[in-house]
């Protein structure tokens, strides 16, 4: 890092805009007294994870203490609620139900413990409620609609009521229930749209029986899928809804990656996934139901837990591209998922697979992990900025948070794809250097701590690279591996600011870099 290492002397900081703009094409400009109100988090706002059972094992749980402690997510949203390894629901042999919240309760308990709520994803059936045996992935969710509505119905009143009753009400009126998971595509639900609105108005009417108060939506789409015809069946039908979910993913083909094994090709569009995010929400306020909350409980730049981008560097810029585009538009924008606990094709391997998780198996923190805490720490305040790669804050004591980043996609597009392309050593190209320029800062003495993540800074991966990639991690690299990439600051000084109450710093700069800059002021 020594590299990275800034001088910090006074003049540095003394460049005026004309010679700022001979060494560099981009200037970002800010007025540390205009206020543009509160930061928008609803980046922060939901987080996703695989499935339900996963969520009793100890290592999970000590991951998502980790995360809700660096990240400060506040919902979580999970598959396989309902489905057989959290005995849920079984028939005697007279046909009668017999209900077990075990496991749920001991999963919803922990997360409430740590601060947590359930993004409730109702979802998959019981086998002894299902209608068919098919069935997805490694741990069997059955897809299949329920065989008896009256028992259906039951079940998710008698579910919800259990939980009032041991959360209280005023708890899970501020939880979301969605119902099922990608009912679009046939290998997550087998019926048809029409077979999904049925569920859906019963689901929906049952927790409502329960009480008004309680959030109900859906459809939970791959794609961006049926959400015209969702608000449409809704108004015509007089069925309730609070709020629209549906998932979108950065790459050039399909939707779902059942093996694993299949690959892809990251877009080369740059409005890819925020895109799609303004759209809906557009096409939502042109609706009958235009007030419509509007929540992604699904994203990521790749759809399946065998890419590489999600452990490369690539990925904490994509992220903040994703988000500083679309996160004004959306209620919530869930990244898929926290962790590489993730089993829908069994256990993995390798300690780095191309996991969908910001951690991996040794808790190791990826560079997305990193943009996520960036994220977190700025403060509550947004202040205007002439630039859309940033976002620059104070919090309540008047400190300033800078945030800024080049996003470029490298990926050279169809003649290779992401399994190939990002599991290799991927050196940044240097790109010209960012002014950073600051006015109507009070006068006085200020500390200034600079972060950053890009290739080989914060990049665990890399580190995994120069020990030949091994397929098992002994305790020795795992903290080979986190020494050399747990954050501390790549510079940090203290300067003066005079009473013209400016400040001007020039940044080196290459492809994918980004940059946290923390300006505090020392009383």
């Amino acid at each position: 890092m020594r590299s990275l290492t800034f001088i910090f002397v006074l003049t540095a900081f003394v460049i005026t805009s004309a010679l700022a703009q001979n060494i560099s094409d981009r200037t970002i400009t800010i007025n540390a007294a205009q206020n543009k109100g509160n930061l928008n988090r609803s980046y922060q706002f939901c987080v996703g994870a695989g499935r339900a059972n996963e969520g009793l094992r100890a290592d999970w749980q000590r991951q998502l203490r980790i995360a809700k402690h660096d990240l400060d997510f506040k919902y979580i949203r999970f598959h396989g609620l309902l489905t057989d390894d959290m005995g849920v629901y079984k028939e005697d042999k007279a046909g009668n139900p017999h209900y077990n919240y075990q496991y749920i309760d001991e999963l919803f308990d922990f997360l409430i413990s740590i601060k947590m709520k359930p993004f409730v994803e109702l979802g998959f059936m019981p086998n002894d409620l299902a209608s068919g045996k098919q069935t997805v992935f490694w741990w069997k969710g059955n897809i299949t609609p329920p065989k008896d509505y009256k028992k259906w119905d039951d079940l998710i009143k008698n579910l919800v009521e259990h939980w009032q009753q041991r959360y209280g009400k005023a708890e899970v009126k501020s939880w979301y229930f969605e119902v099922w998971n990608e009912p679009n595509l046939n290998i997550f639900f087998s019926g048809k749209m029409d077979d999904y609105f049925k569920l859906y108005r019963e689901t929906a009417n049952a927790i409502k029986s329960v009480s008004a108060d309680y959030k109900i939506g859906g459809p939970a789409t791959a794609g961006n899928g049926w959400i015209a015809e969702m608000i449409n069946f809704c108004t015509t039908n007089k069925v309730p809804i609070d709020f629209i979910s549906t998932h979108t993913y950065g790459v050039n083909q399909g939707f779902v990656d059942v093996t694993g094994d299949r690959g892809v090709i990251v877009s080369q569009n740059k409005n890819a996934v925020s895109g799609d995010m303004l759209k809906i929400r557009a096409q939502i306020s042109k609706s009958a139901l235009p007030n419509l909350e509007l929540h992604y409980t699904e994203w990521s730049s790749s759809y399946t837990p065998t890419d590489p981008i999600h452990d490369s560097y690539f990925e904490a810029a994509y992220i903040l591209d994703k988000i500083r585009k679309a996160y004004k538009s959306v209620n919530s924008m869930s990244y898929w998922t926290f962790t590489d606990i993730f089993e829908e094709n069994g256990p993995r391997l390798t300690p780095f697979h191309g996991g969908f998780g910001l951690l991996n198996y040794q808790d190791i923190k990826k560079p997305a992990y990193y943009a996520y805490s960036f994220l977190n720490k700025l403060g509550d305040t947004e202040l205007a900025s002439s630039d859309s790669s940033s976002i620059v804050t104070k919090d309540k004591n008047g400190n300033m948070q800078l945030l800024f980043w080049n996003f470029t996609i490298t990926h050279p597009g169809d003649s290779v794809n992401d399994q190939t392309y990002y599991k290799r050593n991927l050196p940044a190209k240097t790109i010209a250097p960012i002014v950073v320029s600051i006015n109507h800062i009070p006068a006085g003495k200020y500390k200034l701590q600079v972060y950053k993540v890009g290739y080989r800074a914060n990049d665990a991966y890399a580190t995994y690279f120069d020990l030949k990639s091994p397929d098992q991690l002994t305790r020795q690299q795992v903290d080979v591996i986190k020494q050399a990439n747990n954050n501390k600051p790549v510079s940090s000084a203290t300067i003066n600011v005079s009473a013209k109450g400016e400040l001007n710093k020039s940044f080196p700069m290459r492809e994918n870099d980004v940059y946290f800059v923390t300006v505090e002021k020392i009383k």
